[in-house]
C-alpha cells in the first residue's frame, strides 16, 4: 500500500506498481507494508533505499506473539502498544529496545522478530504523524479490507473459464468493494503528512548530492 500527495485532498489510499497507477517515483511516497521481504526488496530497487517505509504493526505484533507462550502474550501486546503510542519517536524506540531485552529471557525468536525492522514501525512518528492518521496508516488494514471484499466476491465463481473472465470479475469485485470505501480516519492531517514527506525527500536528496 502506498500513499502519495495526489490523494491528500480526498483522503484516499491507492495501490499500484507504476506511475500509471499514481506512483510517480519522483513524488514523495510513503509505503505501508507487511513483513514481505519481496515487497521490501521491490521498494528498495524501484524507489531507492531511502524510500520511507512504515511496517504494519498488526503483522509485526502477530509475528511476535507466535513465538510467545500464551501467558505472556497479553503482556507483550500491552507493552508493544504502549511503546507505539508514544508520540516522541526516540522515546518509542527506546521503549521497544527495552521490550527486546524483556523478550530475550522469554523467547529469543520473539526478540529477533521485534528487532527486525523495529525502526520502520516508527516511520510515521518520525515524520511527525500522530493521532487518528497514525492509527489509520500504521497497518495494512485499509488495503486488506479491499482485498477481503474482492476475494469474497470472486469466491462465488466455481469454474474460471479463461484469464479474461478472471480479469473481468476482479475488476467488478473492486468496483463493488469501492462502494464501501470511507475517508481515511485523520484525513484532515494528510496535508501535514505530504509536507513531511516532501521535506524528508528534499533532505535525503541533499545528503546524497
Amino acid at each position: 500500500m502506498a500513499w502519495s500527495d495526489r490523494e491528500q485532498h480526498r483522503g484516499e489510499v491507492s495501490s499500484g506498481r507504476s506511475d500509471e497507477r499514481g506512483l510517480d517515483p519522483e513524488r514523495p511516497l510513503l509505503f505501508v507494508i507487511d513483513g514481505s521481504k519481496a515487497l521490501r526488496k521491490a521498494i528498495r530497487e524501484v524507489f531507492g533505499a531511502s524510500a520511507p517505509v512504515q511496517r504494519c504493526r498488526v503483522h509485526k505484533q502477530r509475528n511476535i506473539l507466535e513465538h510467545l507462550p500464551k501467558n505472556k502474550q497479553q503482556q507483550a501486546i500491552w507493552r508493544l502498544r504502549t511503546a507505539w503510542d508514544k508520540s516522541n519517536p526516540r522515546e518509542a524506540e527506546a521503549e521497544l529496545h527495552e521490550i527486546v531485552g524483556w523478550l530475550e529471557n522469554i523467547s529469543p525468536s520473539a526478540a529477533r522478530s521485534l528487532e527486525e525492522a523495529l525502526e520502520e514501525t516508527l516511520t510515521l512518528q518520525k515524520l511527525g504523524v500522530n493521532g487518528l492518521l497514525l492509527k489509520s496508516l500504521s497497518s495494512t488494514n485499509l488495503i486488506e479490507s479491499c482485498f477481503s471484499r474482492t476475494g469474497e466476491w470472486c469466491s462465488r465463481v466455481k469454474n474460471w473459464r479463461n484469464p479474461k473472465m478472471l480479469i473481468r470479475w476482479t475488476a467488478a469485485a473492486l468496483m463493488h468493494a469501492e462502494k464501501g470505501f470511507r475517508r481515511v480516519r485523520g484525513y484532515r492531517h494528510l496535508q501535514r503528512l505530504a509536507s513531511a514527506l516532501q521535506k524528508d525527500m528534499n533532505r535525503k536528496q541533499k545528503e546524497a548530492a
